[in-house]
């Protein structure tokens, strides 16, 4: 059970950094990161159970200010794997073309 356990969490590291794109609700609004660039910060719940910290730089792209617990964000961006879930960033264009764009979704308007 332990091997079976180990490998899976070399697969989910091994996915680290690749592209995930999803949905899930609004669990906790964080405080903005304004160290460096801006980031919008909050943390959603997937259907799965697991959970992702959302950081979105708004120094790029618009925050979503009606964003509200409960919630239903959809996302593409690109996945870190972190021991509580995860972390989605690069949720919007890249100026210097070396990330894939991504996108946040809310109330049916998309953020880029």
């Amino acid at each position: 059970m332990k091997k079976i356990f180990l490998i899976l969490v070399m697969l989910v590291k091994i996915y680290a950094g690749s592209r995930l794109c999803g949905s899930g609700n609004v669990i906790r609004l964080l405080s903005d990161d304004n160290k460096g660039s801006r980031h919008q910060r909050f943390i959603i719940r997937e259907s799965s159970g697991r959970t992702l910290l959302i950081a979105h730089n708004i120094d790029i792209a618009p925050k979503i200010n009606s964003l509200q617990k409960g919630g239903v964000v959809k996302f593409c961006g690109e996945y870190e794997y972190n021991s509580k879930g995860g972390v989605i960033h690069w949720t919007h264009h890249d100026p210097r073309n070396h990330h894939q764009s991504g996108w946040l979704e809310y109330n049916g308007r998309k953020y880029k």
